[in-house]
């Protein structure tokens, strides 16, 4: 969605895009955002921003740790070539093979094209305007080649690839007894303390084992990362000066704040009902272009949600969840849009 005047191949896994986050009807909620227009002005950050930038002082130049969302500030996002911008999803696939460019030719079959619309200037034929073609007009031949697990292969000028997390313990398992878990991670209690004494874990690498809220799961998200390293830096501070120490309050409600091609996004306790099994039901509300809110209710008590769009509901329904009140009598004016619930629950 951020990059501009470019063709992007985008490669799903899952039946929907982001499969970790939403459902299939968030994921057709947002969609149609990839071909629209973009806004004209960025939604304002509450948030702390992290920043490459150096003080004036200093002249060299070093990247320090990962930004989080804030990665690709400063970079420059707009192609070379005045295409408009274009998305193409291939789903339920991933790279089977990548290829060079002297690779590729060896192999003597074409490469697919997909349809992108092109500005008048570039177009194949005088007059058509901004239109949708079946292949690009400009004869390139690619730098490397992707080949999909559903047939299908591209030329592309660089490849990027987001397929999760895995904890990289590699580094600190040989001569040491850590405890690790199913997933991979170092497992840690409720302070942080690894297996090992005096060792503390946080973030992507560990795996939290003890038992948690039931409002609460285990993401390796920068936001997750980031509180659990202010956690982990209390806990040492008090097993070292001897003192108790109560689990700190975020890990009581997961939650979790981003933006999704432009949209704000929070996700809410359990918000795709994880570990649910059957025993929940799900309230949507969806606007086309503006908003979608999905609850997820449990025994008359609501115990996650998904907003997207400005829906302002965040603290409210923040406070149904962790207060695991018996909403039963609402019903649907839950998510009646012509209803102030606040005005419920003040």
């Amino acid at each position: 969605y951020e990059i501009e005047g470019c063709e992007v191949i985008w490669a799903v896994k899952d039946k929907s895009i982001g499969n970790t986050f939403f459902d299939a009807g968030a994921a057709q909620f947002l969609i149609p955002q990839l071909s629209s227009d973009k806004a004209e002005t960025p939604l304002a950050c509450k948030r702390t921003k992290y920043t490459t930038a150096l003080p004036a002082e200093r002249k060299e130049s070093r990247l320090g740790s990962a930004l989080g969302p804030d990665w690709h500030e400063g970079m420059n996002l707009k192609a070379a070539k005045e295409f408009s911008h274009c998305v193409h999803l291939e789903m339920e696939c991933e790279v089977q093979r990548v290829l060079l460019s002297d690779e590729f030719k060896q192999l003597n079959v074409p490469a697919h094209t997909v349809p992108h619309r092109i500005a008048p200037e570039h177009s194949a034929t005088s007059g058509i305007g901004n239109s949708v073609v079946a292949s690009c007009v400009f004869s390139v031949e690619w730098p490397v080649y992707v080949e999909l697990t559903n047939g299908k292969l591209y030329g592309c000028d660089f490849i990027i690839s987001a397929t999760g997390v895995v904890p990289n313990v590699e580094p600190f398992l040989p001569g040491n007894n850590f405890d690790v878990g199913e997933d991979g991670g170092l497992k840690v209690d409720d302070h942080m303390r690894t297996s090992v004494p005096n060792v503390y874990a946080a973030g992507d690498i560990c795996t939290a084992a003890w038992t948690p809220s039931p409002l609460w799961q285990q993401m390796r998200l920068w936001t997750q990362a980031r509180q659990m390293g202010w956690y982990a830096a209390k806990c040492m501070v008090a097993d070292h000066l001897g003192e108790k120490i109560e689990m700190d309050f975020c890990f009581e409600l997961f939650a979790h704040v981003t933006k999704f091609f432009n949209y704000k996004v929070i996700l809410l306790g359990k918000y795709n009902a994880q570990g649910l099994a059957l025993d929940y039901e799900l309230m949507l509300r969806c606007t086309k272009g503006q908003e979608y809110v999905k609850v997820v209710m449990q025994n008359g008590r609501m115990v996650g949600a998904v907003l997207i769009g400005e829906t302002d509901l965040e603290e409210t329904f923040e406070n149904l969840i962790l207060n695991q009140m018996d909403l039963s009598a609402y019903g649907e004016n839950l998510l009646d849009p012509n209803i102030d619930i606040e005005d419920y629950f003040d």
